[in-house]
């Protein structure tokens, strides 16, 4: 691959990114957590906010977990969030509030992988370890023509060894942001510029018109199903909200009551008459089916239903409507507050 034209397209192609030119590991390592899983243009918005609400990694080691979490709110994977706040505290108490400068010292840090720290260690301390991400795999599957799949131990083996060889040794960080870059905006997973590629003579995948089988993936396991039912308890200005506390999705996240069962038709009787006696709540009449909806994740997919009922007694757990927004949720359980009874 001739990296001269790969690093001269992504100085005339290049987005105009906030955290890109910096050599702030706090920025670029924000930056890095974010985007994980996460769009460009999805993840721009919530760095600007970080940004602006913690300055520094002393503002955000010193916020409080909620806060965090509230400003999240609507990223998914909150694990990275908690790991975020986590890191700061860490780097703050033990590291005299400096980043590692070493590729081996930052994978030390919680919540920071092989890619994460070659991109802090390359991009803001030159060192010349190369990053591997979705669009790296893709542009070296592509160019090089390998076709073992790239989520293998041998896959990630063969990519880890060739990215590596590859990297610009006395640029690291431009190269790394260049075929990241190429890989986002030029070498696409559909539809990439192959007629006006500046690589395409040498691009094995091009020249074969294999462009479109490449890179090779697995299939992943079939999504779990979960049936979730949430129930909306108001009373005199306020809801009953509570705290997710289990090894789960949206730990530490605020939701509504919460039933689940092991089928959409499973009987919730028994289930709610142990829900409501220790929410304190005497029900008046039956509950009112607000909502049904099926909510994606990665690795599940929730169906969800939304039930409101009433209480002729003050239940547990209130929390006033206008402090809701105080509290971080799972977008799904926001947005039903937001659109059904906000």
């Amino acid at each position: 691959m001739d990296n001269k034209k790969l690093i001269d397209w992504y100085l005339n192609n290049k987005r105009d990114l906030p955290w890109r030119n910096l050599t702030s590991a706090y920025h670029v390592w924000l930056s890095e957590i974010i985007l994980q899983q996460t769009r460009v243009a999805q993840g721009l918005p919530y760095y600007n906010k970080f940004i602006t609400a913690y300055p520094t990694i002393q503002d955000l080691a010193m916020a409080d977990e909620q806060q965090v979490l509230n400003l999240w709110q609507g990223l998914g994977y909150y694990s990275r969030a908690r790991n975020l706040h986590s890191t700061a505290k860490d780097i703050v108490d033990n590291y005299q509030g400096v980043f590692p400068k070493k590729y081996k010292d930052l994978l030390n840090l919680k919540g920071v992988g092989t890619y994460t720290a070659a991109a802090i260690a390359s991009f803001c301390y030159n060192e010349p370890v190369a990053v591997l991400d979705g669009n790296v795999y893709r542009v070296l599957s592509r160019i090089f023509g390998i076709d073992t799949p790239i989520n293998t131990s041998e896959g990630r083996k063969i990519f880890k060894n060739l990215s590596q060889k590859q990297l610009e040794k006395n640029d690291p960080g431009i190269y790394n942001q260049a075929i990241m870059e190429f890989g986002a905006l030029h070498c696409t997973p559909a539809n990439p510029k192959c007629d006006i590629c500046p690589l395409s003579k040498d691009c094995i995948a091009c020249q074969t018109g294999k462009v479109d089988k490449l890179p090779v993936k697995i299939p992943k396991a079939k999504q779990r199903k979960r049936y979730l039912h949430y129930f909306l308890i108001p009373y005199k200005g306020a809801i009953v909200l509570q705290k997710r506390t289990t090894k789960d999705i949206w730990k530490n996240l605020y939701q509504l009551p919460l039933i689940e069962t092991s089928s959409k038709a499973a009987s919730l009787s028994k289930e709610m008459s142990e829900l409501l006696k220790g929410l304190s709540v005497k029900m008046q009449g039956e509950p009112i089916l607000k909502q049904e909806m099926v909510h994606k994740l990665t690795h599940q997919h929730l169906y969800i239903s939304f039930w409101q009922l009433t209480s002729s007694t003050k239940p547990k757990d209130l929390v006033e409507i206008n402090e809701l927004k105080n509290y971080p949720m799972p977008i799904v359980i926001a947005n039903f507050l937001d659109n059904n009874f906000l």
